[in-house]
């Protein structure tokens, strides 16, 4: 877009003048067609702000255009209208101290016919002593729209990094300063210049800044009024109106035609098919041009809550099916339009072919690409619900497709299709393919309604974006939105986005390549099957039992008025209830081997991060060094608001020193490159980089033998507990608002347990409930887990790498000491990152219920693990250095510990897979099943991976349930290898009982090629040989494009070649048998294939097969089995060598106790005496005469009676024999100890007689 003019006279010859009056034009149009009129009357309208869209408008007195920002209301009576809201967009600049007004006069003479200057004053944390209270002084230049704001930071910006890079070289940057302070006047237009040196809050999206300064968020009730006494909008909220509005919405889903083993392209495939439901109501529009027969009116209701009543409309073509389509959005006027990863097939496709028959689709319906490939309109929202699973669902990479989050999400298997059938499904089965068709649009709309709606609009009510963009961003990008409000209503100035700077030198002179932080730790402790319904042996420490016994009643006192805010007073059986678990704590104490019934928990740290964050008032701006302390008016000597707190930190060093890197570089800068030669400094930056890079990598290879080097360090960091707290207090809002919602949810389900089984509505609404408070709870948990990522992520504004690795230290360090208490008292199967999967035993303490008086319930549950872990966490990990600064500037010092142990469970069964490598576990892969047999919780397994065999999937799908059955540990084997059995008799067989097809279907991968084939020029992979290969039997125009789906089996011959190399296209078995044989000849080099003797059976390697899935089963079944002392449940699937030292070693530790097991330590004796045991040392030093028999013997001398004379001693000689188990310990170590002294003694002695 070009500049305006500079000057008003000007604008009849600017050009983009036009343009931008024709577009608001234009975008006023769209929204009437959606029902959205300015509103510009006096009348108080009460409206829900659904929307919130970047525009620009035309002032009615001096025709100049303005921007500002459209919001889009509706009311509780369907009425919709929108706001044009002026608002002037602006930007701060900051200049050397004290010429503020030389550099505002400046600009206004520059850019005076529109910029407009205030001089401000904003907390700048980045200010050193800025806690006394000074702060920095800005220029805000405020512009009337967003052009003449983008020309100016355009004017700007090369002044200012000029002016940055000119004071950061500056060898004595007082001599600069002294030289202006004088009060001298400006007379050139270059002193003012030189004057700039910083610009902030300048890449704020403009309807994102007006929503922060002006606190207007979507999803909110507002009372609005067109215009007020000063003739603008007021747009004020309303408290008294909570539950939102109901906006009208539309899902649809779209089937196309396709090529065979090719993904749909717009080109020449057409669209068969839209099904989309509006407002619960369904609608298919059939393309009779492709579609056999009429399709009728039908219904489609997988589950009674979802139901689907399809109106069919039979157009005669493609062009036909989009007018019908887009001419019912206008009359519809949705609110929102649903899609399911739309932003990449449904409306790219549909944009396409309208383009075909030229019809503009955003001039019919407002929709269009914009600069992030997503289609978006001004007054309707888009929402991808795809994105929302990516995000937020918590779903696995391979249960992203909409199939897969159907059945997680809402809990009925779909309709599925081959997509390679759907085309001749349109001939030969037209009514199958519309049932398939309106089933995807049915579990959009209810997938958007049960979980997307409610959590974006929940979001959009604190973050200061439009629904598009909280469903799009990061979460980071969100964490960072919610700071920006917290920080402009506290009158911070917001940083700059972090850039890369320069290179950063280690303290031994080594270049950093690049630098991070350790993150928590996660580790596997075991493998096997544990089960609750059978009994395992329990080695538990002695001490570690007595010392929780002593601690029951403080830790029962924490937990009831800490955690539960109970007062003593109000329990009735405190002192008889700690006393019942004080027994049991005894009884284990006395009797430590146990062979007992587990329980099986997960103990974890509720919002471990953001609670770690609290209690050690960690942000950004708080990470502190000595010279910022010094520089404070609050460093006093006793001043506690300095906490140092440990980290890791983790770089990737380059071998080479900087002497040899800037070296390097200085070569490069005296070579020329590419065609016409440029020299080094005149490439483009990511050349720069990609040139430095591999120079210094060749040389570090041949100087050094490595590319780089990795180093670890423990690093100290000072974290200043008095810094400005907006930064916590945004992640204790949004944490607080978590935790009511998973109060509410506590509720809900409640609720709905009560509601009577006969009561079918009351069990639908309830359900709803619970589904909406779980979707808002994952919601907040996603963004609020997301806080500390921020701090390290590229780009952002408050970024700090010690803040990100002190909560991640923090948190390993509290998993690993509530690891080492576990380890005494249970059995630890699993460390997460912020908990702990564990086994203790049966009569360890579980709930302990406490009977109340005088409150509004009667009893408490508390639940002794979580209690004890959290006493832990107190005694260990509580801030004593917390500081509250109180509005009157006065500060308390308190303790502070918001980190909370919670329990989930017991549970049924854990079944935790092994590796087959040795001395490596499977972390992060587990399967948890509830007391009622449903699965809990499946973790990292390949069932839940894409281009997986369906082999496997099928096994893993049938496997983990059978783990539930026997009730010894060999029966539980014995099922499970059942199941293993019978998936190895069809590898072994061959599949004999099957079809080719169901044997492909088990057999075969599947995987789509992301990028064209030419694309992949050098590398090698499975997926390549297939494309190659049905590029030479179906052409190479199959593989010119993106997006090739690959089936293939791995055949046996050649039998040298890698596997790589002997993929076989699946499609090759669809074509005859002379094309067949052809090539199949050709692949494997096996000359004996004839039309005759084609047989998939003998291609198939059946040893790749069994190989591969047994592989599976090695580490499901048969290495746990060994694992846990149970014979090979599987003979034909023989362990790894290794295996059989592990079994072996297991044994002897079960066998072997540890001596700490059987002895404790005493403390040491101190005797301040000379005399040493069994014998005594005269004063004067007397010569002793000494038995110089080899016999082991005991000596008691007698103290000489003449100084320096040898007389015959007393000398008692005994043959000592003294064993552990007939003595004692203390009686052999004692006999032990003695010998050694009287050796000593002996050498002293003869020394002494030597001399003498």
């Amino acid at each position: 877009m070009d500049n305006p003019s500079d000057n008003n006279k000007g604008r009849d010859n600017d050009r983009s003048y036009n343009q931008r009056r024709d577009r608001i034009c234009q975008r006023n149009d769209i929204d009437a067609k959606y029902g959205y009129q300015v509103y510009t009357d006096s009348q108080v309208k009460d409206a829900w702000l659904l929307n919130v869209q970047t525009s620009e408008m035309i002032d009615e007195t001096t025709k100049d255009i303005l921007s500002c920002v459209d919001y889009y209301f509706l009311e509780e009576c369907g009425e919709r209208f929108k706001i044009s809201y002026p608002y002037r967009p602006y930007f701060l600049v900051s200049t050397i101290e004290n010429y503020e007004c030389g550099v505002g006069g400046y600009l206004e003479k520059k850019y005076n016919e529109f910029i407009h200057i205030e001089y401000i004053e904003k907390e700048n944390l980045d200010l050193k002593n800025h806690l006394s209270g000074i702060k920095s002084k800005y220029l805000k230049l405020s512009f009337p729209s967003t052009t003449e704001l983008q020309r100016v930071k355009k004017d700007l910006m090369p002044i200012i990094d000029k002016n940055k890079r000119r004071i950061a070289s500056e060898s004595d940057y007082k001599t600069l300063l002294s030289k202006h302070l004088g009060g001298s006047s400006i007379h050139e237009i270059g002193d003012a210049q030189d004057m700039i040196i910083d610009i902030r809050e300048y890449d704020i999206p403009y309807h994102m800044r007006v929503s922060i300064d002006e606190k207007i968020f979507v999803g909110l009730w507002y009372k609005v009024v067109g215009r007020n006494k000063n003739r603008l909008p007021s747009i004020v909220r309303n408290y008294d109106r909570i539950e939102p509005a109901e906006p009208v919405v539309l899902a649809f889903d779209i089937e196309t035609t396709k090529m065979p083993l090719k993904f749909p392209d717009s080109d020449h495939d057409q669209i068969m098919m839209i099904s989309y439901m509006i407002d619960g109501e369904g609608y298919l529009i059939v393309n009779r041009n492709i579609v056999a027969n009429d399709i009728h009116d039908f219904s489609y209701s997988p589950k009674p809550e979802f139901s689907g009543n399809f109106t069919i409309f039979n157009e005669e073509d493609e062009r036909a099916l989009l007018l019908r389509f887009f001419d019912h959005i206008v009359a519809s006027r949705p609110s929102i339009i649903v899609t399911y990863n739309g932003d990449f097939f449904d409306w790219p496709f549909v944009d396409d072919r309208a383009k075909k028959y030229k019809l503009d689709m955003y001039e019919m319906i407002g929709f269009a690409k914009d600069s992030q490939n997503e289609y978006k309109s001004d007054n309707c929202l888009h929402m991808d619900a795809f994105r929302w699973v990516q995000r937020d669902s918590y779903l696995p990479m391979g249960s992203q497709n909409l199939k897969a989050c159907t059945k997680a999400k809402l809990g009925y298997e779909p309709i599925e299709l081959d997509p390679e059938l759907m085309v001749k499904m349109a001939t030969d089965k037209p009514q199958v393919l519309a049932n398939y068709s309106v089933s995807d649009a049915v579990a959009t709309y209810y997938l958007y309604m049960k979980y997307v709606h409610p959590f974006i609009f929940a979001l959009c009510t604190i973050i200061p974006l439009g629904g598009d963009d909280v469903l799009r961003k990061g979460s980071g990008t969100l964490c960072e939105a919610l700071l920006m409000v917290e920080a402009f209503h506290n009158n911070i100035i917001f940083p700059n986005k972090l850039v890369d700077g320069a290179r950063k030198i280690t303290t031994d002179n080594r270049v950093i390549e690049s630098e991070t932080y350790v993150g928590g730790r996660v580790e596997a402790l075991e493998s096997g099957v544990f089960r609750a319904d059978i009994k395992t042996t329990f080695c538990l420490i002695p001490e570690a039992l007595e010392t929780l016994r002593k601690q029951v009643k403080e830790t029962m006192q924490f937990a009831l008025k800490v955690e539960n805010d109970i007062d003593l007073e109000n329990v009735v059986d405190f002192d008889e209830k700690c006393k019942e678990a004080e027994d049991k704590l005894a009884s284990l104490r006395d009797t430590p081997n146990v062979f007992e019934y587990p329980k099986i928990y997960h103990l974890d740290v509720g919002a471990m991060y953001p609670n770690i964050i609290l209690t050690n008032r960690l942000q950004p701006p708080a990470i502190v060094t000595e010279e910022d302390c010094m520089a404070c008016s609050h460093n006093t000597l006793d001043a506690k608001c300095k906490r140092d707190m440990n980290w890791v930190w983790r770089g990737e060093l380059m071998p080479c020193t900087r002497t040899e890197y800037d070296r390097i570089i200085q070569q490069l800068e005296t070579e020329k490159f590419g065609k016409p030669p440029v020299s080094f400094h005149e490439l483009p930056k990511e050349e720069r980089v990609k040139l430095e890079k591999k120079r210094v990598q060749d040389f570090s290879r041949r100087a050094y033998g490595k590319n780089h080097v990795t180093r670890t360090e423990i690093r100290t960091t000072r974290v200043c507990e008095r810094e400005h707290g907006f930064f916590v207090d945004t992640v204790k809002a949004f944490r607080d608002r978590r935790y009511e919602y998973k109060e509410q949810l506590k509720k809900a389900k409640g609720e709905l347990n009560k509601t009577a089984p006969d009561d079918l509505n009351g069990i639908r609404q309830g359900q709803s409930r619970v589904i909406l408070y779980e979707s808002l709870q994952l919601a907040h948990k996603c963004i609020l887990n997301s806080f500390y990522g921020y701090a390290m992520r590229r780009g952002s504004r408050w970024f700090s790498m010690e803040m990100a690795g002190i909560v991640c230290h923090t948190g390993a360090n509290i998993i690993q000491e509530a690891r080492k208490l576990v380890e005494q008292i249970g059995r630890p199967l699993e460390l997460d990152t912020d908990g702990i999967w564990c086994m203790l035993p049966s009569s360890l303490p579980e709930d302990i219920t406490f009977n109340l008086k005088g409150l509004k319930k009667d009893k408490i549950t508390i639940s002794y693990a979580g209690s004890m872990l959290n006493a832990l966490v107190k005694d260990k990990f509580t801030n004593h250095q917390y500081h509250i600064v109180n509005p009157d500037g006065s500060v308390e010092i308190k303790s502070e510990n918001s980190i909370f142990f919670e329990v989930d469970g017991p549970y049924l069964a854990m079944i935790l897979p092994a590796s087959k490598e040795e001395g490596k576990k499977l972390k992060k892969r587990y399967a948890v099943f509830n007391f009622d047999g449903s699965l809990s919780e499946l973790k990292g397994f390949e069932l839940k991976r894409r281009g997986e065999l369906n082999m496997i999937k099928l096994f893993q799908e049938n496997v983990f349930k059978l783990f539930l059955k026997g009730t010894t540990l060999e029966e539980c084997y014995k099922f499970v290898a059942k199941e293993a059995d019978y998936w190895l008799d069809v590898l072994y067989s061959k599949g004999v009982d099957m079809s080719d097809k169901q044997l492909f279907d088990l057999i075969s991968e599947n995987r789509s090629m992301s990028r064209k084939l030419s694309e992949y020029e050098g590398q090698k992979s499975t997926s390549i040989t297939t494309a190659k290969r049905m590029a030479q039997f179906l052409g190479d125009n199959m593989v010119k494009d993106a997006g090739l789906a690959c089936k293939f089996i791995i055949s046996q011959k050649p039998l040298d070649a890698p596997v790589t190399e002997r993929a076989i296209p699946l499609a090759i078995f669809q074509t005859n048998f002379a094309t067949q044989a052809k090539y199949l000849r050709k692949w494997t080099k096996d000359m004996t294939i004839t039309e005759e003797t084609v047989n998939i059976r003998n291609i198939i390697d059946w040893a790749y097969y069994i190989e591969r899935v047994g592989n599976t089963m090695q580490k499901i079944i048969t290495i746990p089995a060994a694992l846990q002392g149970v014979s090979n449940p599987i003979p034909r699937l023989p362990h790894p060598e290794w295996l059989d030292n592990i079994k072996k070693e297991k044994q002897f530790q079960r066998n072997q106790p540890k001596i700490t097991s059987i002895f404790k330590k005493i403390p040491k004796v101190v005797n301040n005496d000379i005399e040493i045991i069994g014998c005594n040392v005269n004063k004067k030093n007397e010569v002793l005469e000494v038995s110089r028999k080899r016999n082991r013997s005991i000596m008691v001398e007698k103290e000489l009676e003449e100084e320096g004379s040898i007389n015959k001693k007393t000398k008692i000689t005994e043959d000592v024999v003294k064993t552990i188990k007939k003595d004692g310990f203390v009686a052999w170590v004692s006999l032990k100890n003695l010998k050694k002294k009287q050796n000593k003694l002996f050498l002293n002695i003869l020394y002494l007689y030597h001399h003498k």
